[in-house]
C-alpha cells in the first residue's frame, strides 16, 4: 500500500494546474443570497447539458444550498473581479455585503461576471472531504464576451497573455 500523501504536498503539486474561478450562488427559502467560490467547475455533458463543481462538505454556504435549494447559479468570474475572493471568504451571511448583484431567474447574478448559468441540482455525490455536484443547465448567457475569465494558479490570479497575430 502506498504511503499517505501529505495535504500540503498534494496542494503544492496541484497548484500548477490552472483553474477557472466561479461563484456558485443561490437563494435560500427565506430569500437570503448565499454563495461560495469554486475552482473545480467544468462542463460534463452536452446532451443533456450538465456541469459540475466540488464543494467542501463542511462549508456552511454549501450546506445551506444543499439543504434548502433545488437550483443554483454559476457566475463565471472575470479577471477584474479578484476583490471577490476575500469577500467570499467571510461568514456566509456576510458574503453579499457590499457586492453588486442582481437577480436573474430567481438566482443571484454577480455584476461583472463573464458568463452565467442557471442550473437545477441534478446529483450530489460524496467524494472524500468534498461533494461532487452535478447541475442540469436550464439557461445560460455570455455577459461580457470581451472580458477575460479569472484564472487561479500557483496561489494567485495571473492575467491571460494573448498571442499576437
Amino acid at each position: 500500500m502506498p504511503a499517505p500523501i501529505a495535504h500540503r504536498h498534494f496542494r503544492q503539486v496541484l497548484s500548477h494546474v490552472p483553474t477557472g474561478v466561479v461563484a456558485i450562488t443561490a437563494s435560500t427559502q427565506d430569500g437570503q443570497a448565499v454563495g461560495l467560490l469554486a475552482g473545480s467547475f467544468t462542463s460534463v455533458s452536452l446532451d443533456p447539458p450538465l456541469v459540475s463543481f466540488c464543494a467542501m462538505r463542511t462549508s456552511r454556504a454549501w450546506q445551506a444550498i444543499k439543504a434548502e435549494c433545488t437550483r443554483f447559479g454559476v457566475n463565471v468570474l472575470a479577471a477584474d473581479q479578484e476583490h471577490l475572493g476575500p469577500l467570499f471568504s467571510r461568514p456566509p451571511e456576510q458574503r453579499f455585503d457590499g457586492i453588486d448583484w442582481t437577480e436573474r431567474d430567481g438566482l443571484p447574478l454577480l455584476t461583472g461576471a463573464v458568463a452565467w448559468l442557471s442550473c437545477g441540482l441534478h446529483l450530489v455525490q460524496e467524494a472524500g472531504d468534498h461533494d461532487l455536484v452535478l447541475g442540469a443547465v436550464h439557461d445560460l448567457a455570455e455577459l461580457r464576451g470581451d472580458a477575460d475569465p479569472m484564472i487561479f494558479v500557483r496561489g494567485g490570479y495571473p492575467k491571460l497573455r494573448r498571442a499576437s497575430a
